[in-house]
């Protein structure tokens, strides 16, 4: 390495970079298998996977939590020069286009929103409108995700003068 390139910038990770070097590696941290999109299997046949290029009515959502059936999460990712927090509606425009699925709140097809430029992780639980996204420390789990689901979202209201 000549002297003068050691203070060059690197240059920015393309997405594609960024999704295979590490937010592939922090799904299969959090349990998740990262499988492609195949339109000749059933949801049924991807048991906690992270699937690859998911289709919505606007367009291919980076990957798709699927568990028992039912895709539980989107995940939006970018390259990592990107701040994740600001593309977070990205993926809330591909769980507005999700068409096979059982979920609705306000619109809203998936009840698990995340975005991600592989170092930060943002989160929204989108199921009660009130709820906020907010950065965390790695991916939930499969079991994560199905216990979420059984949380009465509506309790702290209820109980909370």
């Amino acid at each position: 390495m000549e002297p003068e390139d050691m203070f060059k910038t690197p240059p920015a990770k393309s997405e594609f970079v960024t999704r295979k070097e590490i937010v592939d590696r922090r799904l299969r941290d959090a349990g998740w298998k990262i499988v492609r999109f195949d339109a000749e299997k059933p949801l049924v046949a991807y048991e906690r996977c992270a699937i690859e290029e998911h289709p919505t009515e606007a367009g291919p959502a980076d990957y798709a939590l699927c568990v028992h059936g039912e895709i539980l999460g989107i995940v939006e990712a970018k390259k990592l020069s990107l701040g994740p927090q600001n593309v977070l509606s990205q993926a809330e425009r591909y769980s507005k286009g999700l068409l096979a699925s059982s979920y609705n709140f306000r619109g809203y097809r998936v009840p698990f929103l995340y975005s991600t430029n592989g170092e930060v992780i943002w989160h929204h639980d989108i199921r009660h409108e009130l709820n906020r996204s907010r950065a965390i420390a790695g991916f939930h789990t499969a079991d994560a995700l199905q216990e979420f689901l059984t949380r009465d979202v509506e309790l702290p209201r209820r109980v909370l003068p």
